[in-house]
């Protein structure tokens, strides 16, 4: 957060975290690489650990015991979040993954630890995917004797599974727990368990790039007498959309319609974000017109999802911070007048609309404020162009007043 005061007062405090979404595959990665929240103490404690596991004269007891010494004397909030980073696809430590096991058992020893399924089911399917079975199936089997027959615990288990092994993109443990789920959900009379459990199935299915098959389960929910849900229906929507599927795509998004559900700015979003990785601006440019035209608001992931798929606009985002060079456009004028085609209609789009304007900015005679918390680059880029532009027309007709401080929120989010 910048906080300025208008007597000359600057502050500077740590950046605030933002949600976090993939980008499409063809930007730059220096510009939008994902990067995992560790801790500084986190850090310094992988930074050790990793140079300890590439020493060749370091046995492996070595290891162990750094750990052990490390899980005992830290607080448990790190040693959560060391595990969750090593048991993640996409950590920057992926040589040190083979170390998730030995660092799950220490902390299972420590006095603050309460079993947790999803860190379970997160740790089998990495196991999985190593090719470590029996030790995976090993923890299965505790897990399932722990639950007993707690019948709501062992199918949320069971869909941790399949989550967990469809992030890791495991085809086989995500077969195993799959058949495991199905076998579960089939057994049971409650609609609670059968409910939660096509979820998974429909997520996971999806996420595997198995939507077609996904799209099955709604059949075979109908013959359950289980009522398709408007998550089932976002999930296969997407999925279809992230494949370039986009005639099936919107016939799913008319199939839910007439079955009672409004398309929202959620479902806007995705549509979006599915457009965008397949770098189709016309068709975004037609999405973004019907969903004005629908009054669905805009939302900072509408900007997040539309700017990040716009070649010209990351381009000199992308150029700005390698070279420190100030080229960047300093209206939305001087923007439009280096936009062409339908990169232009789409930004043209956004910024007819106030609706997220409204949302992040505050101005009274106190403080004038710009929250870019969860924004991405380009769409910070493009709100603080807008905002000028609010604020010289604002204090053109006397709408504004000078106010005692100004602050901008920016988040740290892709750049």
């Amino acid at each position: 957060m910048i906080v300025i005061g208008l007597g000359g007062n600057l502050k500077l405090p740590l950046p605030l975290p933002c949600n976090r979404h993939q980008p499409p595959q063809k930007l730059t990665s220096k510009l939008l690489s994902p990067k995992c929240a560790l801790t500084k103490q986190a850090h310094r404690f992988l930074s050790t650990l990793s140079t300890t596991a590439k020493d060749p004269s370091a046995s492996s007891s070595a290891t162990h015991k750094l750990i052990q010494k490390f899980v005992a004397t830290s607080p448990k909030s790190v040693s959560l979040n060391i595990l969750s980073h090593l048991l993640s696809p996409h950590t920057s430590h992926p040589h040190l993954s083979a170390l998730a096991l030995p660092f799950y058992t220490r902390i299972t020893e420590a006095t603050w630890f309460d079993w947790n399924p999803k860190l379970v089911a997160d740790l089998v399917a990495l196991l999985d995917k190593q090719g470590r079975y029996e030790e995976s199936e090993k923890l299965i089997s505790e897990a399932v004797s722990k639950i007993e027959l707690r019948e709501r615990e062992l199918v949320l288990f069971y869909c941790n599974l399949v989550e967990s092994h469809s992030k890791q993109g495991s085809k086989r443990g995500f077969d195993v727990s799959f058949t495991r789920l199905n076998r579960v959900v089939d057994d049971s009379g409650s609609v609670y368990v059968k409910q939660r459990g096509f979820e998974a199935m429909v997520s996971g299915l999806c996420e595997m790039g198995q939507v077609c098959e996904a799209e099955k389960v709604f059949d075979e929910m109908r013959v359950r007498g289980v009522k398709v849900s408007r998550f089932e229906f976002r999930c296969v929507l997407y999925g279809y959309g992230r494949l370039g599927l986009f005639e099936d795509m919107e016939r799913v998004v008319n199939q839910m319609e007439s079955e009672g559900f409004v398309v929202d700015t959620i479902c806007c979003n995705m549509i979006l974000s599915a457009y965008g990785c397949h770098c189709e601006l016309a068709r975004m440019v037609l999405w973004l017109r019907k969903t004005r035209a629908s009054q669905i608001s805009f939302s900072i992931r509408t900007y997040n999802s539309v700017l990040n798929s716009c070649p010209t606009i990351m381009s000199i985002m992308a150029q700005e911070m390698e070279t420190g060079v100030e080229t960047l456009p300093l209206s939305i004028g001087e923007l439009s007048g280096i936009l062409s085609g339908d990169e232009a209609l789409v930004v043209k789009e956004l910024v007819e609309s106030n609706s997220v304007l409204e949302e992040v900015m505050t101005w009274d005679s106190l403080e004038g404020k710009l929250d870019l918390h969860g924004m991405h680059l380009g769409s910070c880029y493009l709100m603080m162009l807008k905002w000028m532009e609010e604020l010289q027309n604002g204090f053109k007709d006397g709408k504004y007043v000078i106010p005692r401080e100004i602050t901008l929120v920016c988040g740290f989010g892709k750049a």
